[in-house]
C-alpha cells in the first residue's frame, strides 16, 4: 500500500478529493458527474486515494478517512451553497412562532437557521453546537441552554453520554436538523455515527422535526444512518427535490416547504 507522504494525486484525482473534502461525503455516480469522467475511473481514483489513506470507501461512495482534521473544512462548507441556505434559513424562521422552544443540531445550514432567528422575540434553545451558541449570544430575547460533553473539533458540536442526558432534561416545540445526505429510500446519513444518539434525542424531545438541506443533499450518499424522512413533520429546501423524494413525502405526510 502506497504511503500518502510518497505519492501526490494527479490534477484529476485531486479535484476528487477537494470535492469530497467540500462534501464530506460523496457517492461514486455524483463524482463521476462532477468531474465528467465515467465510474470505472472514478472507482480506480478512489482507490488510489483509499489506498493512499486519503479517502475511506463505503459501499456506493467515498468521505474522509475519520483521522484527517476537518476544522479548516468548516469554513468551506459554511460558504457553499451559502444563498440557498440563507433562503431556507429565512423560510425556517418565518415558520417559527415567536416564544417558541427549540433544539438546533449541527450543520451549516441549522447555523444559518440561528442566524436568522436573531429577530425573533422570546425564543428558547437547547443545542449541542456552539457555532449555534455563539450566534445567539447575540440575541438579547434569547434563553440558550448549552450541553455538556466530548467537543467534536471538526464541527465545535458536543457529542456522548452527558450531552444526550443534558438534551434528554427538556421538552421543546421544535427540533431542527440538517443531515449529509438522504437516500432514495429517505434514509437520512450523517458521516458519524456518534450523531445517531444525539440526533435520537432531539427528535425524542420535540413536538415536531424539522430538516433543513439544500436541494443537492436529496440522493446524495453518506456513511452513517441516523434518521428518517418519514420521521420529519416538515421539510425546508430551496428548490424541488428529485424524484423520488416529493411523491415519498406526501405518502407520509412530510411537508415540503421550498423558500423563494
Amino acid at each position: 500500500m502506497p504511503a500518502a507522504s510518497s505519492w501526490s494525486p494527479n490534477p484529476r484525482q485531486q479535484a476528487l478529493l477537494d470535492e469530497v473534502k467540500t462534501r464530506g461525503a460523496v457517492s461514486v455516480e455524483r463524482l463521476a458527474q462532477r468531474l465528467n469522467v465515467t465510474m470505472q475511473t472514478v472507482r480506480r481514483d478512489v482507490q488510489r486515494l483509499a489506498d493512499a489513506g486519503l479517502l475511506q470507501r463505503f459501499h456506493g461512495g467515498v468521505s474522509l478517512p475519520r483521522e484527517m482534521p476537518l476544522g479548516g473544512a468548516w469554513k468551506e462548507r459554511q460558504a457553499l451553497r451559502a444563498d440557498a441556505k440563507a433562503r431556507i434559513a429565512q423560510s425556517v424562521a418565518a415558520a417559527i412562532p415567536a416564544g417558541s422552544s427549540l433544539m438546533l443540531g449541527i450543520g451549516t445550514t441549522v447555523e444559518a437557521v440561528a442566524r436568522a432567528l436573531l429577530d425573533k422575540p422570546g425564543l428558547t434553545v437547547v443545542t449541542h453546537n456552539l457555532h449555534v451558541a455563539n450566534l445567539l449570544s447575540e440575541h438579547r430575547e434569547c434563553k440558550v441552554h448549552i450541553a455538556g460533553g466530548v467537543l467534536r473539533g471538526r464541527d465545535s458540536a458536543l457529542e456522548g453520554e452527558s450531552t444526550v442526558s443534558f438534551l434528554s432534561q427538556f421538552r421543546v416545540d421544535y427540533a431542527i436538523i440538517s443531515t449529509l445526505g438522504v437516500d432514495p429510500d429517505g434514509t437520512m446519513r450523517d458521516r458519524d455515527l456518534r450523531e445517531l444518539p444525539v440526533v435520537q434525542t432531539l427528535m425524542k424531545q420535540a413536538r415536531e422535526c424539522w430538516l433543513v438541506a439544500d436541494v443537492s443533499k436529496f440522493g446524495e450518499a453518506a456513511l452513517a444512518k441516523v434518521a428518517h424522512l418519514r420521521d420529519m413533520r416538515r421539510v425546508f429546501t430551496e428548490a424541488l427535490p428529485p424524484a423520488p423524494f416529493p411523491q415519498m413525502m406526501q405518502e407520509w405526510g412530510v411537508g415540503l416547504t421550498i423558500a423563494s
